[in-house]
């Protein structure tokens, strides 16, 4: 997600004349967060683009979902909303929430690092009203956080992916009555993740990637779309700099050496990307670690 404006949800809750937006603010690898304040309020949501993962932080007690108007909101309740489903609110009184939005890309490339799964295979459960004490308290530290200092953003990014793997290896599930046509086949997909993962400091094209799979690129690549739900160079990108920000956690590398181990031409490269991606230096990640 390049801009807010491209997420329905919290463009529905921005318009509203009831809703105020305390803070919000890009996470990185496709996450966004935002907490808002609400009140006496009704809101509808058809088909998003994203998935939102929502924590009321106080108040809700009259809050319900239209459809199921028995069941009512309360402090620490979760709710999970997938991209494309279909949900009407009202809000009765006040509450305070936090959402993450979450890029179905994200959420794809969850699937394949945790779950070992093609993402066309799984499908992120609706869930209203959860009670999940350990996500609460993530949340809860979360917004503790001041989101526009770079450091603390940095904390909040690792703290969002916390919420966001805990979300993967517990409400996405199979799709029911699936049957899989098209994509690479389970074997394929394995050794492209153990061929990429060993390579990461060299620089792959996308004819040595279908070369495995003795596939021209025009069809690998509508193929690896299919089986990992983003196109490959940005599965490559992700996975670099996941790596990079393994080592700037847990070595004192220079940036320099850093950038080579993670395929990337320079230090100054290596710097742009990750500040496109990060919202923030390598110098500064790396900060923000130190005890």
């Amino acid at each position: 997600m390049s801009s807010l404006e491209t997420i329905q949800v919290f463009q529905s809750l921005n318009s509203s004349p009831h809703t105020r937006l305390e803070q919000s603010a890009s996470l990185g690898d496709g996450v966004v967060a935002a907490l808002w304040s609400n009140r006496h309020d009704a809101q509808d949501y058809h088909a998003p683009s994203h998935h939102t993962l929502s924590c009321y932080i106080a108040g809700g007690f009259e809050t319900y979902r239209r459809d199921q108007p028995g069941r009512k909101g309360a402090p620490d309740k979760l709710c999970v909303l997938p991209a494309g489903h279909q949900s009407s609110w009202v809000i009765n009184g006040d509450i305070r929430l936090a959402h993450l939005y979450i890029s179905p890309e994200q959420l794809a490339l969850n699937c394949v690092t945790l779950l070992d799964r093609e993402p066309r295979e799984m499908m992120l459960q609706e869930n209203t009203f959860i009670d999940d004490p350990a996500q609460a308290e993530r949340f809860h530290r979360l917004i503790g956080m001041n989101w526009t200092e770079p450091g603390e953003r940095l904390q909040t990014s690792s703290l969002a992916h916390e919420l966001l793997d805990h979300m993967t290896l517990n409400q996405v599930g199979l799709r029911d009555g699936l049957r899989l046509k098209g994509g690479l086949a389970p074997h394929l997909r394995r050794q492209l993740m153990e061929f990429i993962e060993l390579n990461l400091a060299e620089p792959l094209s996308l004819g040595q990637l279908a070369g495995i799979c003795a596939l021209s690129e025009y069809h690998f690549a509508r193929m690896f779309r299919e089986s990992f739900g983003l196109p490959p160079h940005q599965y490559l990108l992700a996975r670099r700099m996941n790596r990079a920000r393994e080592l700037l956690r847990r070595t004192r590398k220079a940036f320099g050496e850093i950038a080579l181990e993670c395929g990337f031409a320079s230090a100054s490269h290596f710097s742009n990307r990750f500040r496109q991606v990060m919202g923030a230096t390598a110098g500064e990640y790396r900060l923000a670690f130190e005890t």
